[in-house]
């Protein structure tokens, strides 16, 4: 093996441990409302793949609902938010006008509420379902 070669292997490997290193999931994890609310993933997954068996399409809508939420100021679920008033949403802006799948989020929302009120959040909700 040349040592170019060589280099180029070792710093492409040098670059993916850095990136590794920088791309952790520090404080996330699954089963996350274990204890405050047990059913909650098997929830959204349930909804979640109910939906997508009827509409095919939701998994990418999901997807895509979610980086244009994470991408502006951080997974927030912002990208949820109605606009009030004159004061325009996230929601209402030029490169989400075209996302869809809100409903699918809201009634997500809906049946977790319903079994554990005021304990999970629309942002995990977002996550979960993407």
């Amino acid at each position: 093996m040349t040592s170019a070669k060589m280099f180029c292997i070792v710093l492409v490997c040098l670059v993916m441990f850095g990136v590794m290193g920088e791309c952790n999931a520090n404080g996330l994890r699954k089963n996350f409302y274990g204890k405050s609310c047990p059913q909650a993933e098997q929830l959204v997954r349930n909804i979640t793949w109910g939906k997508a068996q009827k509409n095919p399409s939701l998994g990418a809508k999901l997807l895509r609902m979610h980086f244009h939420d994470c991408f502006v100021r951080g997974c927030d679920a912002s990208v949820l938010l109605d606009a009030v008033g004159t004061t325009k949403s996230e929601k209402d802006t030029i490169p989400n006008l075209t996302l869809s799948g809100f409903d699918a989020i809201d009634d997500i929302k809906t049946r977790v509420e319903q079994v554990c009120p005021g304990i999970v959040s629309c942002a995990d909700i977002l996550a979960l379902a993407a």
